[in-house]
């Protein structure tokens, strides 16, 4: 069957602009590294579905607030999208197909259907890199309301955001300039850079070298002096027994961070490399 929905392809990615990056394929590319199957001429049309419900309850002569209302309504009572409280550490929970079949996610993902949705209905909805939890934002007359798609888009007034950032800060509430300084958009490649670490995050804990070599991969695909993305990969390419890139990624992580925390680390890696110790594939 001919593909009618083609996908970005990766060596073309670190050319875009941050937000040239297509959102909603991108983060659809990610998942077919896992699904290889993954129809996604239908998942896109599902997005499309959603909106086209949508746009007849939002053609009427609303404001803001009602139409924000009756977007969260349909997406989180109506269709049933929800935060995977009980296995909030599935990898499921990040790939857009299986958010998308199963209606549960983390914050990152829930936002992209929500943002995708949103926007087309006309409404600028951008993302907020938030340190821990992921939310949404909407420019208004008077500043800008930030929802919170983890917990069905519920608006999260100023004193919770500080609340919230408090424990990133070293205890400290931001003032009102580190608030809005903490509340910019996220482009798209940092929502999609922070996708691939939360599931690069993942693989590390469970010694899946295999999906850790990958997700970094891919990080380097998006952004390709990504540091960290490097020396994970390098160590995961050493775990697999490829020595040859995994010299390659920790020398060149070296040579980004010369003074990096896990200098010493790094380095023993390296010499054990040189020396034959790791398999050789």
């Amino acid at each position: 069957m001919t593909n009618t929905h083609p996908l970005p392809d990766w060596n073309t990615l670190a050319t875009l602009g941050d937000d040239e990056l297509p959102l909603l394929d991108t983060a659809l590319l990610i998942a077919r590294d896992e699904y290889p199957d993954l129809d996604a001429a239908g998942y896109a049309a599902q997005v499309d579905t959603y909106a086209a419900a949508l746009r007849p309850q939002l053609e009427q002569d609303i404001d803001l607030p009602a139409r924000l209302t009756a977007i969260n309504r349909y997406l989180f009572e109506e269709i049933g999208f929800a935060g995977n409280n009980v296995q909030y550490d599935d990898p499921r929970n990040s790939y857009l197909n299986e958010v998308v079949d199963r209606k549960l996610g983390i914050p990152i993902s829930l936002a992209v259907i929500q943002m995708e949705v949103t926007r087309r209905l006309g409404m600028p909805l951008d993302g907020v890199s938030f340190p821990g939890h992921f939310l949404v934002r909407l420019p208004v007359d008077d500043g800008i309301l930030v929802l919170d798609p983890y917990n069905k888009g519920r608006p999260v007034s100023a004193d919770e955001l500080r609340e919230r950032a408090s424990p990133h800060l070293g205890g400290q509430s931001p003032d009102d300039q580190q608030l809005l300084q903490i509340l910019a958009p996220a482009t798209h490649r940092m929502i999609l850079m922070r996708m691939l670490r939360n599931l690069k995050g993942l693989y590390l804990e469970r010694g899946d070298w295999e999906r850790v070599a990958r997700s970094a991969d891919r990080l380097l695909k998006l952004s390709p002096d990504t540091a960290e993305a490097l020396r994970d990969r390098g160590l995961a390419y050493r775990e697999m027994g490829y020595a040859k890139g995994a010299r390659e990624d920790l020398a060149r992580y070296l040579q980004l961070l010369p003074e990096a925390e896990d200098l010493d680390a790094v380095r023993t890696a390296l010499i054990e490399l040189g020396s034959g110790g790791a398999r050789l594939n």
